[in-house]
């Protein structure tokens, strides 16, 4: 027999994880580079650039082009590295609250 209270309380319980674990991106960080390491980019699970560091060589008027490009590789990188370390830390912190339903990703709730 079906029991709804149980399963709503378990909605909640992961409701509450869901809140407390996104609460928790904020610690969460990736760096990524580009350039053989002249651009450096860090950003925390929340999808925000925390730092960005760029090689002194870079900064003349010849490498602005090239310059705009690292700095843009990098910031990707680092977030699309730091999402996939937040979705998997948001799978560990889900895991067995509910049922295994195929097609449900909560990787991505609050991402």
């Amino acid at each position: 027999m079906f029991d709804m209270m149980g399963m709503m309380g378990k909605v909640k319980e992961l409701q509450d994880k869901m809140k407390q674990a996104q609460n928790e991106l904020q610690f969460l960080t990736a760096t990524a580079e580009s350039g053989g390491g002249l651009v450096k980019a860090t950003a925390n699970g929340q999808r925000h650039l925390l730092k960005l560091e760029i090689d002194e060589s870079l900064l003349t008027p010849q490498d602005r082009d090239m310059l705009a490009d690292l700095v843009v590789a990098a910031v990707n990188k680092a977030l699309d590295d730091v999402s996939e370390k937040a979705k998997e830390e948001l799978k560990n912190k889900t895991s067995g609250l509910l049922p295994n339903i195929p097609g449900l990703d909560l990787g991505n709730f609050g991402l």
